[in-house]
């Protein structure tokens, strides 16, 4: 079945059951048939909702933890224009964690993380502009141009 919006219904599907096992809603909570539904949702083309997984890597809930892994699903959710999958992306540049350490990629997340947040989200939009003015103060000035250049050229991969 396909959804107006032309995504699978068995995707959809594949996702919320993976919502019901991360909070144990209907089912036992069980983190790694949570990210067994994510990451079958997301084979099918449903990335945007079931990049769930990365935390749970990055944390080692229900999985080993794994940074690399954590990062891959940052950046499917940072591909597609999501501030907080971005943000963390940002930082994992910034730290080398999961990621080969990159100032100009982690100055392009945050700078476009801290574009991205709305006024709600006031303390994640300082926590952006903090780490990206962190990273900037151990970069030259080519490098942020270049950062920069990156952030304004950026658009967000559509779904798969």
């Amino acid at each position: 079945m396909v959804s107006p919006s032309g995504r699978s219904g068995a995707a959809l599907s594949q996702h919320n059951l993976g919502v019901m096992y991360d909070g144990g809603k209907g089912v036992p909570q069980n983190y790694a048939q949570a990210i067994k539904w994510y990451c079958l949702a997301a084979d099918r083309g449903q990335c945007r909702r079931s990049v769930r997984p990365r935390p749970h890597v990055r944390h080692g809930k229900g999985v080993p933890q794994d940074y690399s892994e954590a990062a891959k699903w940052y950046r499917l959710a940072a591909d597609q224009g999501q501030p907080d999958a971005q943000n963390n992306l940002g930082h994992f540049y910034r730290t080398g964690q999961g990621v080969p350490q990159d100032y100009v990629q982690a100055h392009m997340w945050l700078n476009l993380t801290a574009s991205k947040y709305p006024a709600s989200k006031k303390e994640e939009r300082e926590n952006a502009v903090a780490g990206r003015d962190s990273v900037g103060s151990k970069m030259t000035p080519t490098q942020i141009a270049e950062a920069q250049k990156l952030a304004r050229e950026w658009k967000p991969k559509p779904e798969r």
